[in-house]
């Protein structure tokens, strides 16, 4: 078997190797790989994570140095030798670009090579788009960030996007996006962006939990669960150190499982799913119910929803309904998926587990089995607002380290 990288249905492999040429074309892979992992890390953890031998990694390190890909950043005293060189990519040898699709808008980040954000610009606003507004938001971001980034653009490896919805493969290879809570048919990815650089698509929420698998709290991790709660709700399970997509790359839709028989209605057609409780339409249209007075329907709304929960009794009632349900939600995934870690994102969860992490805590573990819930711990996203685009952006990387293609000068 080989070393396997995902984007939707297709997989980036770095194969077993069967003839001295592949063998070292996979290991530079390995080396490339762990470096960008890292963002800094020294010659003898290379040969011990990659398994390779002081000469070969000496070697390697040295041709990706010549390429411009990598380099040396300071050193480090060691016990008695000569100082220990440290290696990281080299920022400005590729650029990667990550969109973070919503239903309302679109925010789009450049990355260097160490995955670290130079630019960002956000376009939309509209109560809910169309897929053909979309696709000018994604132009119109874009085409701001090259005005301001032009050096960026020659080296720039490829645009990923984390999208509303299940992206798959249609027997001609291309990218389909099914969005089952937007008014959309399904539509080609390459309608919303057709770019002169490779374009990958991706969930939302699994583009979340490969930003967490990369660089956050599910790196090193076996078994965890990536939660991303907001105006949709959805998941990513890692499952043995990866990313679990499914037959189709539909795996781990949270959001339209079930919590009630005959329940309210989802947008997406069925009855009872967590979504329609859990989701901030569903919880911003609760407190309306409840006689709640607010403006918007994002992040200030559903702050000013958390902090009337302090001295109003039907705002509290409504508050503590949505931890308790939101832990019925995860304490359903604990049973069949045992996790280590969970992990909670998007803008509702960030809200929530600013303020509310321990009730959500007790929430999940009252409803789980009793030995599964007391196996995980609870963590908040690490990358906050920028967690989807940052996974986004991952997937061009990943294509590049995959296929030890290179962009430096």
């Amino acid at each position: 078997m080989g070393v396997s990288y995902t984007s939707g249905r297709a997989r980036f492999t770095v194969p077993e190797a069967s003839t001295v040429t592949s063998l070292r074309q996979r290991n530079r892979s390995l080396v490339l790989r762990h470096i960008i992992l890292s963002r800094e890390t020294t010659r003898a953890k290379l040969g011990q994570v990659c398994d390779l031998s002081p000469a070969s990694v000496t070697k390697l390190v040295a041709e990706l140095i010549g390429e411009g890909l990598v380099q040396e950043n300071g050193s480090v005293s060691s016990r008695g030798g000569r100082p220990i060189a440290l290696i990281g990519p080299r920022p400005e040898a590729a650029y990667s670009v990550g969109a973070d699709v919503g239903e309302n808008g679109v925010t789009v980040e450049l990355f260097d090579l160490t995955m670290n954000r130079v630019d960002r610009e956000f376009r939309g606003g509209r109560h809910e788009e169309s897929a053909e507004t979309i696709a000018q938001d994604l132009a119109d971001a874009l085409a701001a960030l090259r005005e301001r980034n032009p050096y960026a653009w020659p080296r720039l490896l490829g645009i990923g996007l984390g999208l509303p919805g299940l992206v798959e493969l249609d027997a001609d290879d291309r990218q389909i996006l099914y969005a089952p809570t937007l008014p959309w048919p399904p539509v080609p990815v390459e309608r919303l962006l057709a770019a002169d650089v490779p374009v990958f698509a991706e969930n939302g929420a699994k583009t979340q939990a490969k930003a967490e698998l990369w660089f956050g709290a599910a790196r090193d991790v076996e078994h965890c669960l990536v939660a991303l709660l907001g105006r949709g709700v959805g998941l990513g399970i890692v499952n043995e150190g990866r990313l679990t997509h499914g037959y189709a790359s539909s795996a781990a839709e949270w959001g339209h499982t079930k919590v009630q028989r005959g329940g309210l209605p989802c947008r997406c057609g069925g009855h009872g799913c967590l979504e329609a409780y859990v989701g901030s339409d569903a919880i911003l249209d609760a407190w309306r119910r409840a006689g709640g007075v607010f403006d918007g329907a994002g992040w200030q709304a559903i702050g000013a929803f958390l902090d009337a929960a302090e001295s109003d009794a039907a705002a509290a009632a409504l508050r503590d309904e949505v931890v308790d349900t939101v832990g019925l939600g995860l304490a359903n995934m604990v049973n069949l998926a045992n996790p280590q870690r969970i992990i909670v994102g998007g803008w509702v969860g960030l809200r929530l587990m600013e303020r509310l992490a321990e009730p959500l805590e007790r929430a999940i573990r009252a409803h789980s089995l009793a030995r599964p819930g007391a196996q995980f711990d609870l963590h908040p996203s690490t990358f906050g607002a920028d967690a989807v685009a940052l996974g986004s952006a991952i997937m061009p990387v990943e294509a590049m380290i995959a296929a030890d293609t290179t962009t430096a000068a």
